[in-house]
């Protein structure tokens, strides 16, 4: 589904505009991935919808926000695989649906909605119950793909990432990437890609979007650990070389802050890319705290991994 390899490309301008030009300063565009608008789920369900686990699979069952990225590319896999789609939503029915709300209705998606963001698991079972004795087959897709299967599609992101790296300058002392996290899969696909690679050189950022900085970690880990054993690889993850903050979630998840609006306008403004509310926004605004603050220096390469979601500025 994906268009691979992503682009790579420097940020000069808004490395210029932090006061920072001397700064090695670059975007990994997996906004462009492409399939049903791109991002970061196109990676991972390329793995959770691997044609041996389709086999005689009628419905594809998976949860989200009403917002939800990752229902987005669900359904519109779901559309191009001819399969019936189900998304269990929190939320009450728009009256009006934008954003990626429209865009799961337009892929044909049924929508199951549920009071709370808690209640989601629950109703994602029992759904499938109820298509089994229907007689269809559904397939569950975990929210965000965020398993060990899904991570895959980001350990090999990683290697493709690095590969890239060696066609640019000479390797600094640091590669530091940043990344937003919520689910998981996305930083723990990226743990795991750098452990197999041996890259301690490397740090992996993961800025929250709603959860505390120890339940990401602790989430990585354990998603980073099953996809090592689907791997059956017994190497040692390299837990030193990520770092997970929290200090860009707000008010909570979705809610904008004052420091996620000016990265979302800074990378309008300076590289013409577009970020999301939710996710790469807060996530740009963890990369432009840290450069700001001397957490990041000339002697560094900074990668921001632009994860897509830009449906959800439509809002």
């Amino acid at each position: 589904m994906a268009n691979l390899p992503t682009p790579i490309r420097p940020l000069a301008r808004l490395a210029e505009a932090l006061g920072s030009p001397a700064l090695d300063l670059l975007v990994k565009l997996d906004s462009e991935t492409g399939f049903g608008l791109g991002g970061n789920k196109v990676r991972k369900l390329e793995f959770e919808l691997a044609p041996d686990r389709l086999e005689g699979i009628t419905c594809l069952i998976t949860a989200g926000g009403p917002q939800s990225n990752h229902c987005r590319v669900t359904a519109a896999a779901a559309a191009r695989l001819g399969l019936r789609c189900v998304l269990i939503v929190n939320g009450p029915e728009p009256e009006t649906p934008t954003g990626n709300a429209l865009l799961h209705r337009l892929f044909g998606a049924e929508i199951v909605t549920v009071p709370e963001r808690q209640d989601r698991s629950t109703q994602l079972q029992s759904t499938a119950v109820d298509i089994e004795l229907e007689g269809g087959h559904p397939l569950v897709i975990p929210i965000g793909a965020s398993t060990g299967l899904g991570s895959l599609g980001y350990a090999a992101a990683s290697i493709e990432l690095f590969k890239q790296l060696t066609n640019q300058k000479p390797p600094p002392e640091r590669t530091v990437v940043f990344v937003a996290s919520s689910s998981c899969g996305t930083l723990a696909g990226l743990l795991l890609g750098i452990s197999l690679l041996k890259l301690n050189h490397v740090l992996l950022v993961g800025v929250s979007a709603d959860m505390s900085a120890t339940e990401i970690e602790e989430r990585t880990k354990q998603i980073a650990c099953e996809g090592a054993d689907l791997l059956r690889w017994n190497g040692p993850l390299l837990m030193d070389s990520i770092k997970t903050i929290d200090d860009q979630v707000g008010g909570g998840y979705g809610l904008s802050t004052a420091a996620s609006h000016e990265a979302l306008r800074m990378f309008a403004l300076h590289e013409g890319l577009v970020l999301d509310p939710t996710y790469t926004a807060k996530a740009a605004a963890g990369l432009i705290s840290w450069v700001r603050t001397g957490m990041v220096s000339d002697l560094d390469r900074v990668v921001f991994l632009h994860t897509g979601g830009h449906p959800g500025l439509f809002t």
